[in-house]
């Protein structure tokens, strides 16, 4: 919020008021315009003088002060609720468990049998055949060389600018799971009997039990990191411009001369080559097969049972926040006004200083006893060094009375 002058806070006021004193000025002054146009051929103008007072006036100023306001907070409140927990009870399943039994039987393997066949061979033989040969015979040739020249061209150079860039960074929260464990409970159990008589029973059993193991868990929070953002700036790079001037350059034409070159030519020669030649013989192989034999088994069939999980409830409480609201504080300010006296023809005004108080009134003696001040004030917020221009400005200025 904020802080507003009484004069923008009362402006409308203001703007009202002087419309209104405007209002009661115009009529004042038509009253007394007509009351002197009647006395005008039996009066003469009042004269007076104008004295300074020094009037205090009053005005609001926007204050704030502290306050409290009531707020709701989020708590959280401990409850305990009822729930299913899945168990598992033992109990005992007749299964078929596979077993193996050592058996034999023919089987056909194959095998290789060795065996010769007739390739053809490649082989070489040398012969002389004619070729033309490519040859080069030297000349002169007129050519342009290039050459370089320095200049000097602008080149927008790649730069990296600093940034800042909001990214997503992993952390770990630990968290807490709840995980089944086995626990070994000690002591003699008897499980019964089966058809043919004998009696079963266990030193101990395994029961599953549930623990709470921490877990970390993985998160994003934000945080900045700097970056370059790609930009360019203008420089001016040192460059070698191409010229060309013209030289001689020997050079070498194509010609070509009869020689007699030594080649091989391919040919094919009989040779014979072990081969081998697939067969098969029977033999006896060991196998195993699979048969199928009666045990018991110990299973676990899921039950549940009624527990009380502990559980938060979120809930609001009320809270204090303190703030500060505005407030109006009233006043004075001192303004100095100008109020017009009238006095007789016969009677010299006052020496003005500029410190005159209102409250001395004028000697009994000096006016007539008929006679009796009209006061009239003018509102005049000017320096005291400015008195001197009072009865030219009071001239121009309305008559105006005091605020009720």
């Amino acid at each position: 919020m904020e802080h507003q002058t009484s004069e923008e806070k009362y402006g409308h006021y203001d703007d009202a008021h002087q419309q209104f004193e405007e209002h009661q000025h115009f009529d004042v002054h038509h009253h007394v315009e007509e009351h002197h146009h009647v006395d005008e051929h039996h009066h003469h103008k009042p004269k007076g003088y104008w004295k300074k007072k020094l009037i205090w006036k009053p005005d609001w100023q926007k204050i704030w002060k502290p306050a409290s306001k009531q707020i709701w907070k989020p708590a959280w409140k401990k409850i305990y609720k009822p729930e299913w927990k899945p168990i598992q009870i033992p109990a005992w399943k007749e299964i078929q468990v596979p077993d193996w039994k050592k058996i034999w039987k023919p089987e056909w393997k194959p095998i290789q049998v060795p065996a010769w066949k007739e390739i053809q061979v490649p082989d070489w033989k040398k012969i002389w055949k004619p070729e033309w040969v490519p040859i080069k015979i030297p000349a002169w040739k007129e050519i342009q060389v290039p050459d370089w020249k320095k200049v000097w061209k602008p080149v927008w150079k790649p730069i990296q600018v600093p940034a800042w860039k909001e990214i997503q960074v992993p952390a770990w929260k630990k968290i807490w799971v709840p995980e089944l464990v086995k626990e070994w409970v000690p002591g003699e159990k008897h499980h019964g009997k089966d058809h043919d008589g004998w009696e079963y029973t266990s030193h101990g059993l395994w029961r599953k039990k549930v623990v709470w193991k921490p877990v970390w868990k993985k998160i994003w929070k934000t945080e900045k990191k700097q970056i370059w953002i790609p930009d360019k700036k203008l420089v001016w790079k040192e460059e070698w411009k191409q010229i060309w001037r013209t030289e001689k350059k020997q050079i070498w034409i194509q010609d070509k001369k009869l020689v007699w070159k030594e080649a091989w030519k391919q040919i094919w020669r009989t040779e014979k080559k072990q081969i081998w030649i697939p067969d098969k013989k029977l033999v006896w192989k060991e196998a195993w097969k699979q048969i199928w034999r009666t045990e018991k088994k110990q299973i676990w069939i899921p039950d549940k049972k009624l527990v009380w999980k502990e559980a938060w409830k979120k809930i609001w409480v009320p809270d204090w926040k303190k703030i500060w609201v505005p407030a109006w504080k009233k006043i004075w300010k001192p303004v100095w006004i100008n109020e017009w006296v009238l006095i007789h023809d016969h009677h010299p005004p006052p020496e003005h200083h500029g410190w005159d108080r209102k409250d001395e009134q004028v000697p009994q003696a000096s006016a007539p006893q008929n006679q009796k001040l009209a006061v009239g004030v003018a509102v005049n917020q000017q320096e005291p060094n400015r008195s001197r221009r009072q009865n030219s400005v009071s001239q121009r200025q309305a008559w105006q009375f005091p605020r009720q």
